[in-house]
């Protein structure tokens, strides 16, 4: 009994009890996930996986990222941050006590908090499926309308639909000489990257192969 509560008055002594409350709401956290089951949902999830693939993202997992802690939910990061911190200034409050360097180990435990929490989410990232990022690459291969009075070489535009249902109004430009009149349809067949324009060509329904029969 005498070393538990040794550990008790450590753990709600300065400067561990700057981090022993915050743990306590991590473990509240997770307890009250696993019992209702809604521990990383998908939200989480793909939060933290967009902030790790968007330069700049905002918000609190933006921010994270930033620290170079993104690339899983935020609730993992935060949930390793805190037990960290928690760890390395009870440790640091035993090795310290009553020494001048004693106030100086919650910025200690910080360092360590974030240098430990980098490291653990490092193996992590890879089991985060990440979200693909769309690409103007994916509209090669769809057909679209034309949206101009004519389409040639130096001047086109039409509307392509992409898989998610949402429409772009696009640059689009041919090779030959064929008529596209606005409302007609013609396929994709490349995309420009240094122009940021697309290639089409005429398009036949009869050619294609998820018609309706």
């Amino acid at each position: 009994m005498g070393r538990l509560h040794e550990f008790v008055d450590a753990a709600l002594a300065f400067p561990t009890v700057l981090f022993s409350f915050p743990l306590i709401v991590v473990v509240g956290y997770w307890i009250v996930s696993l019992l209702t089951g809604t521990a990383l949902g998908d939200d989480a999830a793909s939060e933290g996986a967009e902030a790790a693939e968007v330069p700049g993202g905002g918000g609190f997992a933006g921010f994270l990222a930033g620290l170079g802690l993104g690339g899983v939910p935020v609730a993992v990061t935060v949930s390793l941050l805190v037990a960290v911190a928690w760890f390395a200034s009870l440790t640091g409050a035993v090795l310290a006590a009553g020494t001048p360097v004693l106030p100086a180990v919650p910025v200690a435990a910080v360092a360590c908090a974030w240098l430990g929490t980098r490291l653990l989410t490092l193996p992590l990232r890879r089991a985060v499926p990440k979200e693909r990022v769309p690409s103007r690459a994916d509209f090669v291969g769809r057909t679209c309308v034309i949206r101009t009075g004519r389409v040639g070489r130096d001047f086109g535009q039409a509307e392509v639909t992409s898989p998610d249902g949402s429409s772009a109004l696009v640059q689009v430009r041919q090779t030959g000489g064929d008529v596209f009149g606005a409302g007609s349809t013609a396929l994709i067949f490349a995309y420009d990257a240094p122009g940021e324009f697309f290639w089409v060509m005429p398009y036949d329904a009869e050619l294609d192969p998820d018609r309706p029969i």
